[in-house]
């Protein structure tokens, strides 16, 4: 018999699985790696311009339509490598489950379901941190040798101390 070495910690993704499934299924998506994996399946150039929104099956039973949300002026550069981007999404089902792309266009900014956010968020700039807070954070990583590592752990600190003072205050 084999012994877990976990001691009851699990990966975040087997807790999360079931959701993302859900979610996905919810929106069409059977695989849902297609949601999870976007960047990977269709590179990272073409996932900075575009996200997939859901997939629609015909009455007919054969594939199915992708709707993939894009700005206006990516629009037509991304019309122009539609067959490109479903060999891509059905390479990565396995088979050739999407027949039709469509693609859909939003502003960069306007109501909260149509806003696209492509990019990754960028990092908050220290300038809005609290000195206390950075100072605090420092020490408690200051006994750690690896450089990279004792980077991590401030800015864990940092993070959590602030959260605690917030909570205190009632936010």
């Amino acid at each position: 018999m084999r012994r877990a070495t976990t001691k009851g910690f699990k990966r975040t993704s087997t807790l999360l699985r079931d959701r993302i499934r859900s979610a996905g299924e919810s929106r069409g998506f059977a695989v849902t790696r297609v949601l999870t994996h976007w960047s990977e399946i269709v590179g990272q150039d073409m996932a900075s311009v575009c996200r997939p929104v859901d997939v629609k099956y015909g009455r007919s039973g054969f594939g199915a339509t992708l709707t993939v949300l894009t700005t206006g002026a990516q629009a037509p550069m991304l019309e122009m490598q539609k067959e490109k981007l479903r060999g891509k999404v059905n390479a990565a089902y396995g088979y050739n489950a999407i027949a039709h792309l469509r693609i859909t266009q939003t502003a960069a900014s306007g109501f909260a379901e149509g806003q696209a956010q492509f990019a990754p968020k960028k990092e908050s700039t220290d300038a809005l941190k609290d000195p206390d807070v950075v100072r605090e954070a420092a020490e408690v990583a200051a006994p750690v040798r690896d450089a990279d590592l004792r980077q991590a752990l401030a800015r864990l600190a940092e993070n959590v101390i602030d959260k605690n003072k917030n909570s205190k205050k009632g936010f």
